[in-house]
């Protein structure tokens, strides 16, 4: 059996930087067993697994490690995929997954992600958490999950801190949630953020959309704007367009096809 995949940077127009995605679109789901190998093969932060149910796109998403709920750039790079190299008619794309619908469209030369809003909310910094970080902390907040914390968002000082910043990988693995986000005010952007997920195999994701979804309610209230610019200052770096729209987050940017091949599985 061979399955076609293709590799998009997403949140960038240009190669070798914003984040790498790697897109299936298949005929029919693949068992749950194969995708995650096929996902640990690839070693990219996300995987998206795409099969087209009735009017829309159903789409998975793994990372070297797991499945996760919600991926932005992978989403993007999978509109990306369908518009470019399947010629996907219309100007958006509606995909269902495990956190709602999700629809992407083609506005001004950008994608535009809309995705629910993902609001997180403050809570006790613990001593685990200030160990972990090894710096002040100027705020902490939790994205609550089903299953308890699903995501930490800690405020720094400022940009020059989000940069300095250097993860202490395993003790942010034992961290509660998939992941840890740090955010500080930008000095060119409204925001800028890093995310760091060592506890399912991501040890920094270049460029994270879904966290943008709690990233624009918590700036849009304290800076007093619907409209914001975000930077994600890892080493590739990403930049992203951020609109709040009541209980939905507009999230625009470019992406780039970069590669294109096929995995040659085995009939056994």
């Amino acid at each position: 059996m061979q399955l076609e995949f293709h590799q998009v940077d997403a949140f960038t127009n240009r190669p070798f930087a914003g984040n790498p995605a790697m897109v299936y679109r298949l005929d029919s789901w693949l068992s749950d067993t194969l995708m995650q190998q096929i996902a640990a093969e690839h070693n990219l932060a996300e995987t998206a697994f795409l099969v087209k149910e009735g009017a829309v796109w159903h789409i998975r998403w793994f990372t070297p490690l797991a499945e996760v709920p919600l991926c932005g750039h992978a989403t993007l790079a999978s509109a990306q995929v369908l518009f470019e190299c399947y010629a996907e008619p219309g100007e958006y794309i509606d995909f269902t997954c495990l956190s709602g619908a999700l629809r992407v469209s083609r506005e001004a030369g950008r994608l535009v992600l809309d995705f629910p809003l993902r609001r997180a909310e403050p809570c006790e910094l613990t001593a685990q958490v200030e160990q972990a970080m090894g710096m002040p902390v100027h705020g902490l907040l939790a994205l609550q999950g089903q299953q308890g914390i699903q995501e930490l968002l800690v405020i720094l000082a400022s940009e020059a801190e989000v940069r300095a910043f250097r993860p202490n990988l395993p003790a942010l693995a034992e961290l509660p949630g998939l992941g840890v986000l740090i955010s500080a005010p930008g000095e060119r952007h409204d925001f800028v953020s890093r995310y760091f997920a060592p506890a399912i195999g991501i040890n920094e994701d270049p460029v994270t959309g879904s966290t943008h979804c709690m990233l624009t309610p918590y700036w849009a209230e304290r800076l007093g704007k619907i409209e914001l610019s975000a930077y994600q200052c890892s080493a590739r770096g990403g930049e992203l367009h951020c609109r709040l729209e009541g209980e939905r987050v507009k999230i625009a940017g470019q992406a780039l096809l970069v590669a294109s091949g096929r995995l040659y599985l085995s009939e056994d």
